[in-house]
């Protein structure tokens, strides 16, 4: 085999990851749109931290601090479990922020991935989670998502997931959504 035949094998394996990767996202917009949120939990995986620090502004020389770490004030600090009683509690009716339940849309971009182990991948995507609620509650967020990705017998799990929204003030009544 060639060089310039081992180098097409390698384009083509990092071309159907780029596709996996892409349709597993797609596929997790769709759960999430439809509110199938016990099937979209069933994407993490029982180890999995679901993270979305505060964002402060800040100056240059302090950019090193502009999110909160785990361990600090967050939004979202999950484990699996409490993931699972969000989704409860959305598909109870007794979320009194989800009844009647939002519209949403989910937009994925930018999608960038980092092998980082044999199972594991580091993958870097853009969002917007477009919500609208009742006659006239509109909400959008825009941010990155960095998560790890892990091959299982099932498929890709998510065994991480660190949300960094691009605003710092959040005009939105709530945020009974996923990300």
């Amino acid at each position: 085999m060639t060089i310039t035949e081992r180098s097409d094998i390698r384009t083509i394996e990092t071309l159907l990851l780029q596709h996996e990767v892409e349709q597993f996202y797609y596929e997790e917009a769709a759960l999430l749109d439809a509110h199938q949120y016990d099937h979209w939990v069933d994407l993490f995986t029982e180890d999995t931290h679901y993270f979305m620090p505060i964002r402060r502004t800040m100056s240059r020389r302090q950019l090193d601090k502009e999110f909160t770490k785990p361990g600090e004030m967050a939004f979202f600090d999950d484990t699996k479990e409490i993931l699972r009683g969000r989704a409860r509690k959305f598909n109870s009716g007794t979320a009194w922020a989800e009844d009647p339940p939002s519209r949403t849309r989910h937009l994925i971009t930018n999608v960038q991935i980092k092998q980082i182990e044999e199972d594991e991948l580091e993958v870097s995507s853009n969002f917007l989670l477009y919500r609208t609620r009742l006659k006239s509650e509109v909400d959008q967020w825009v941010g990155r998502r960095q998560d790890r990705l892990r091959q299982t017998d099932g498929g890709l799990r998510i065994a991480r997931r660190y949300i960094f929204l691009d605003q710092t003030v959040l005009l939105s009544r709530n945020l009974s959504n996923f990300f």
